[in-house]
């Protein structure tokens, strides 16, 4: 049944699927013919006529362009509308920060100093590889272990 279920989900994917790229072919069709209809239009014009309406093809893509690098330029300036927001919200708390910092006991900074020290110190640089002799690897082994 689980089998059954799962092959008719696919089925009913693949007929959905295919419905689209049919729609999809046809809308293309359309598209192509409209182009051919256009450009067996242009070639029955006269020369100027054939420029004149280059031109106009031209002008249309390049407006159709130009709005839409408006609209990518308007998405990025609101994008830096946000960003210039978070900036001065995050600057505002580091400066609350700083504040708060400075409002501290001279005791308290020294403390926390001392303990910065303390920590820096207990860091080691561990350097190259143990070496050992063969024999006494099970020594070794053992006292790991234990």
């Amino acid at each position: 049944r689980l089998l059954e279920a799962q092959l008719q989900d696919q089925r009913r994917e693949h007929e959905e699927e295919m419905e689209a790229l049919k729609n999809e072919v046809d809308a293309m069709k359309e598209k192509l013919e409209k182009q051919q209809q256009a450009f067996l239009q242009t070639l029955q014009l006269s020369p100027e006529a054939q420029v004149e309406f280059g031109l106009q093809q031209e002008i249309t893509r390049l407006t159709n362009e130009n709005l839409d690098l408006k609209e990518l330029l308007e998405r990025l300036e609101k994008n830096e509308r946000k960003l210039k927001k978070q900036l001065k919200l995050y600057m505002k708390k580091v400066q609350e920060l700083e504040a708060s910092q400075a409002m501290l006991p001279v005791e308290r900074r020294q403390y926390e100093r001392n303990m910065e020290v303390a920590v820096q110190r207990k860091e080691k640089n561990f350097q190259g590889m143990l070496e050992y002799y063969k024999e006494d690897e099970p020594l070794l082994i053992r006292n790991l272990i234990t």
